[in-house]
């Protein structure tokens, strides 16, 4: 029986018409089955300042502890400004604090976004793709997924009329989760040359 991977998703736009949460609906429904998918919220989130390291408020240890709880990071955001949206950017700030707690090391991270553009979040995946890898977040190289958000495609409850767009977006998913699975059996106790990744992980 396959495992089942518990995976915390970013929506990075707080709109409530977001169509970035429209696309995470949609990636849920074609997911493979062995991927369970909880959100991780970031609207209540004061913005971080290092004078919240001695005692974090509520959030921001209910954010570290959602991120701590999964096996994986699905990051689905829009682009502001040929970069991060600052909502999720403050997010991934609070997770990576205090020094030497960063909750995200080691997490196997997918990016994808939607926008009306035709490059798609392309710039801001770029610049996502800068962050992560200095927070040790291994990252889904390939597939790549920019894409260009067309009225009539995706339905308000996820569902995508387009049968090529869905199989586009299936098999991303289907990539992220073989992801997954990969880096967490190189994580295992035992590999070469990271024989106790907890404690390791701990200290960065």
């Amino acid at each position: 029986m396959a495992a089942t991977y518990r995976i915390g998703y970013f929506v990075g736009s707080l709109a409530s018409r977001s169509i970035n949460r429209t696309l995470s609906k949609a990636l849920i429904r074609l997911a493979p089955g062995n991927l369970d998918f909880t959100e991780i919220p970031i609207k209540d989130l004061a913005l971080y300042s290092y004078d919240y390291d001695a005692d974090f408020p509520a959030e921001g240890r209910a954010l570290k502890e959602a991120i701590e709880a999964c096996d994986g990071i699905l990051f689905i955001s829009p682009e502001y400004n040929r970069s991060i949206p600052g909502a999720l950017k403050n997010a991934i700030d609070w997770g990576s604090r205090p020094w030497g707690s960063n909750s995200f090391a080691r997490k196997p991270s997918g990016i994808i976004g939607a926008s009306p553009g035709s490059i798609g979040t392309a710039v801001m995946q770029s610049t996502m793709r800068s962050v992560l890898s200095f927070l040790d977040a291994p990252q889904l190289n390939a597939s790549e997924a920019y894409i260009q958000f067309k009225p009539g495609i995706f339905g308000d409850d996820g569902a995508v009329t387009d049968e090529s767009t869905a199989a586009f977006l299936r098999h991303y998913m289907d990539e992220y989760g073989a992801f997954v699975e990969r880096v967490l059996a190189a994580n295992a106790p035992g590999h070469i040359g990271d024989t106790h990744p907890d404690d390791q992980k701990l200290s960065r």
